[in-house]
């Protein structure tokens, strides 16, 4: 098993690295790695790919081995499992050489061609992230095109940077900003608005790709996977908002309570004691310490949060995959 660690961590200047995952795509895997190959050959630039098999339990790891056979600038990570796709594409990224990165689907329906365009516009407007927009997606409306507007839309709204459509999976970044987040739980679909905690919006751009439509094979996404992308959005508002204030986020939600809670014992005390009142068997009472109790809760989280952002000496590292071994493309 090859660890995290063991990965190199050189970056070359003017490299392009290309990262691409797979999961259980045996009857589009060579067809896909063999056009994406051609693309790069055929592209003025210098280049690697790293195809990631995120634990497929198919002929998937054999087809992209006889496709990248003779090729020295391309290699295949194993992983040891599925860990799904955010995990497979920190796995690439970790790996990368490159001064650049570009990310895409292993399905065939995105352009591979749209690389060097991409890389292009990165590189001639200084920019960290050029996403690719699916302009005229092909994919079914009900279940594929309408849940994913809907999603942008709601995400614009919520985070205040325009998301023109976070689901396209072909995007080029500058490696050095890349790098300072961690692909966990769905955050592949995030990247963007997860860039803007660590860069400015100004230097992330959406441009019009080719989409095409599957010709093999099954999505492996469908609309179960809703919840788990609205979860990683709550935490990604939070951070671009609240990460170097947490104080603030559980001060403004404890404080209130505190304060209610401490009115409402206040209150409660002075009929017991100006007017006699009987007060245990008051659910008001029940209410006033729980609003005490987490307004405390609160504030003391908030406090706790705020030492850990001020005391941090280095990024956390979380490993989200394992690998199992490594095939090069020039064997």
């Amino acid at each position: 098993m090859v660890l995290e660690s063991e990965i190199n961590q050189t970056t070359l200047a003017g490299l392009l690295s290309v990262v691409v995952p797979f999961y259980n795509e045996e009857a589009i895997a060579f067809e896909a790695c063999q056009e994406l190959i051609t693309a790069l050959q055929k592209a003025a630039i210098d280049w690697e790919l790293i195809l990631v098999d995120d634990g497929s339990t198919d002929q998937t790891l054999i087809e992209l081995s006889k496709a990248i056979r003779g090729v020295p600038q391309a290699r295949i990570l194993q992983l040891s499992k599925n860990f799904k796709q955010t995990a497979a594409i920190q796995a690439g990224v970790d790996a990368s050489k490159g001064e650049f990165i570009a990310t895409l689907d292993g399905d065939m329906q995105n352009d591979p061609k749209d690389i060097d365009r991409m890389l292009s516009i990165l590189r001639e407007q200084d920019l960290d992230l050029v996403a690719g927009w699916r302009e005229q997606r092909m994919d079914p409306f009900l279940t594929r095109k309408l849940p994913s507007r809907l999603a942008n839309w709601f995400i614009s709204i919520t985070t205040g940077l325009r998301s023109a459509d976070l689901g396209c999976g072909i995007k080029v970044y500058r490696t050095s900003v890349l790098r300072q987040i961690r692909l966990i739980g769905e955050m592949h679909r995030l990247v963007p608005i997860w860039l803007a905690t660590v860069t400015s919006p100004e230097r992330l751009r959406y441009v019009v790709v080719n989409h095409r439509p599957r010709t093999a094979g099954y999505s492996k996404y469908g609309i179960s996977r809703t919840y788990r992308v609205l979860i990683d959005l709550l935490t990604v508002i939070f951070f671009l908002r609240f990460a170097g204030r947490p104080a603030h986020f559980f001060g403004a939600l404890g404080l209130p309570m505190l304060v209610t809670g401490s009115g409402i014992l206040l209150w409660l005390g002075l009929l017991k004691i100006f007017l006699a009142e009987s007060i245990g068997t008051r659910p008001l009472l029940m209410l006033g310490v729980l609003l005490i109790l987490s307004g405390i809760h609160l504030i003391c989280t908030g406090v706790l949060a705020e030492f850990l952002v001020r005391h941090q000496s280095s990024p956390s590292v979380m490993r989200t995959y394992a690998i199992r071994r490594v095939i090069e493309g020039g064997e």
